[in-house]
């Protein structure tokens, strides 16, 4: 049999060497010549790309000392009524919500899970307390899978941290505290925790906000972080680059209920020191001045004289506290304790409560024009607050009410004697923008005691003189006093 070669191989072979030629062409691009001999190539192109980091390291180093934390309740469940928060904040995990106390069928599911973080070599780790605060039994699981018993050791509802023992299994790998003062916005950090049950969960992010105050307690002071934490990352850790703890996880913004990219956390030098307590007390005892407090708007610093807003109003000093017994009095600006100064009434209450009880602080106080020094002794902060009503039913009589025009408000004697009571007030007056509501009691105006109109008009008056911008009224309601700034040249 003969073969016969294909006729067209020539041109296929001539084809294909074409094609190589013109493909080495496109690859190196037009710079490539071919002379007959070897094409010259052009360089490929490289981009000197920036490093991303990698957690990788951080995370093999932490991981051990991460937890999920188990809690069994003797809570009885609660059929879920199909509504949600609406104002956007929630806490991690709500464990009513996240471990079965409360669920769409109703049905009892008696463990919640969250997250926490050895602190010590002999299993002292913490968590946060809205995890273990309905808890009668709890069960940490390792990283590596192993589940251990361990015991409350204590809790501080007001900072929302609590901290657990493990006895046995061993020497804990363990984790220390960042210096938080040295976080800067735009820090990159890793958080580890048990998001919906899933343990050992990383996400990363940065440091995207610090001082939040989000309406949880007297002490917000959160770091706020865009790394995505969820329901059960409540008590995990958030670390910097070198492995240390910045913060604790504690809440997030979302009115989704996942996460949305805000979350915030408890800060380290906050932490340190409540676990440092709890482990040696079980609790926490906090310095307590006795005193309501406000903040110092520029209109009430214009109507006290003060150069700048910074400071902290007393709006009452309750009878058988601290600071009435040393003779700190409503109308006083407290603008330093014991040198330092506190700018708000968030920075004065976390100063306050971080002496220990029956220890002597000097505040500087601001008051009649002038700054004075007086020495407190500070009480023990009451574990809950109580407060009493002061609705006795009765109802005010408008019948003699005399009417201030120029302020929108219509006032008339209380029963007492003590104060005027407001009894209307016009929806377009500065006293209505400033939240003045009928009801509400003027117990003074500009220090001075007010029980009549002509008292009200003469305090106004002698602020005018004196060249002040606003006036300052001292309003009681439902058994709580502040003070409210109102123009003095519309009295």
């Amino acid at each position: 049999m003969n073969i016969v070669p294909n006729s067209h191989s020539g041109t296929r072979r001539r084809l294909a060497a074409a094609v190589v030629s013109l493909s080495a062409v496109g690859a190196v691009g037009v710079g490539a010549v071919v002379s007959g001999t070897a094409p010259v190539l052009a360089d490929a192109v490289h981009v000197q790309a920036p490093q991303m980091p990698s957690f990788a390291d951080v995370v093999e180093q932490v991981s051990p000392a991460v937890v999920s934390v188990k809690v069994k309740s003797t809570v009885q469940p609660v059929a879920d009524d199909g509504s949600d928060d609406q104002d956007g904040f929630e806490n991690l995990p709500d464990n009513r919500q996240q471990g079965g106390f409360k669920h769409g069928d109703g049905k009892p599911r008696p463990v919640a899970q969250g997250s926490g973080f050895f602190i010590s070599e002999d299993g002292y780790l913490v968590t946060n307390n809205h995890v273990v605060s309905e808890g009668s039994s709890f069960t940490i699981v390792t990283s590596d899978g192993k589940e251990l018993d361990a015991k409350l050791v204590g809790t501080d509802p007001r900072t929302d941290l609590a901290v657990l023992k493990v006895d046995g299994g061993g020497k804990f790998t363990y984790v220390d505290f960042a210096d938080d003062s040295k976080i800067r916005i735009g820090d990159w950090v890793v958080a580890v925790g048990n998001p919906f049950g899933l343990g050992g969960t990383v996400t990363s992010g940065i440091v995207s906000a610090r001082g939040r105050d989000i309406g949880a307690g007297p002490y917000d002071d959160f770091i706020q972080i865009d790394a995505p934490v969820n329901h059960g990352n409540s008590g995990g850790p958030t670390f910097n680059l070198n492995g240390q703890v910045i913060g604790i996880n504690t809440a997030i913004f979302s009115p989704s209920g996942g996460s949305v990219g805000i979350g915030f956390d408890i800060p380290a030098s906050t932490a340190k020191q409540v676990v440092e307590d709890l482990m040696k007390e079980g609790s926490i005892k906090r310095g307590w001045l006795g005193v309501q407090i406000q903040p110092v708007t520029a209109e009430i610093a214009e109507s006290l004289g003060l150069k700048s807003d910074k400071g902290t109003l007393v709006s009452n000093a309750q009878d058988a506290g601290p600071g009435n017994k040393a003779g700190i009095a409503a109308g006083d600006v407290i603008t330093q304790v014991d040198g330092k100064d506190v700018a708000s009434p968030k920075e004065l209450a976390r100063t306050i409560g971080a002496y220990a009880p029956g220890k002597s602080v000097d505040l500087t106080v601001f008051r009649d024009g002038k700054s004075r020094t007086i020495k407190v002794d500070l009480g023990t902060l009451p574990s809950s607050d109580k407060r009493a009503s002061g609705d006795d039913g009765k109802q005010v009589a408008p019948a003699k009410a005399d009417a201030l025009a120029d302020l929108g408000l219509t006032i008339t004697k209380s029963d007492d004697g003590k104060g005027l009571v407001v009894t209307d007030v016009d929806p377009n007056s500065d006293a209505a923008d400033r939240g003045i509501q009928p009801g509400d009691v003027i117990t003074a105006v500009s220090s001075a005691k007010v029980n009549t109109t002509d008292d009200v008009s003469k305090a106004m008056a002698d602020a005018a003189k004196a060249g002040r911008k606003a006036v300052l009224m001292q309003i009681t309601r439902d058994d709580s006093s502040r003070f409210v700034a109102l123009p003095v040249g519309k009295a």
